[in-house]
């Protein structure tokens, strides 16, 4: 019997981690678990906080993570996992781009963005795996494909390679983006 698994994908509106959210809970239910999702969005297409939580398992029952309860927190900025840090359980792991937006506060010199975020966060996880998805995105010609950088950074870390995620990313990206996002996945998983 496979214990119930919380996973919490957090970032800012306009990076995909309700995309990424969308394919690994297609590739959960592939491999026969059941599996609930839930997104907030707060204030995302201004660019604001994006949360999904997914859970998977024999059987589900609420999507909802509470404090202290993820198994793996997957980071698309550092003050967002700032943010999801009080959800990781004791032991639980950490996938985190190492890339920063601003919120409107820093924008605007009402407040100050926490840049030493890398080095507070190793003070407290030992599982921290700190990865350039935004930068390997960027080299691969769309920055915009950190998401799918991460998820192969993602699929590697929990060991779920047994299935077919080029073909799930297929079906959910644009025609014209399914070779570069290929070549992102690949480059997330062979970190």
């Amino acid at each position: 019997m496979m214990m119930l698994k919380t996973i919490l994908l957090v970032g800012v509106g306009g990076q995909g981690t309700i995309l990424v959210s969308k394919i690994l809970s297609e590739g959960l239910m592939s491999l026969g678990y059941d599996v609930k999702m839930s997104e907030i969005h707060g204030m995302s297409q201004r660019g604001g906080s994006v949360t999904t939580q997914i859970k998977y398992g024999e059987k589900v029952y609420s999507p909802i993570v509470v404090e202290g309860e993820a198994d793996l927190i997957i980071a698309f900025e550092k003050l967002e996992a700032l943010r999801a840090l009080p959800f990781l359980k004791a032991g639980g792991q950490m996938i985190l781009d190492d890339h920063e937006i601003f919120p409107m506060p820093v924008l605007t010199g009402a407040a100050e963005y926490p840049h030493n975020t890398v080095a507070a966060l190793k003070k407290v996880i030992t599982k921290l795996s700190v990865v350039q998805a935004y930068d390997m995105a960027a080299k691969l010609g769309n920055s915009k494909a950190q998401n799918i950088v991460l998820l192969g950074a993602l699929v590697k870390a929990i060991g779920l390679e047994s299935v077919d995620w080029k073909a799930i990313i297929a079906e959910y990206v644009p025609k014209k983006a399914v070779e570069m996002n290929m070549a992102a996945y690949d480059a997330g998983y062979g970190m």
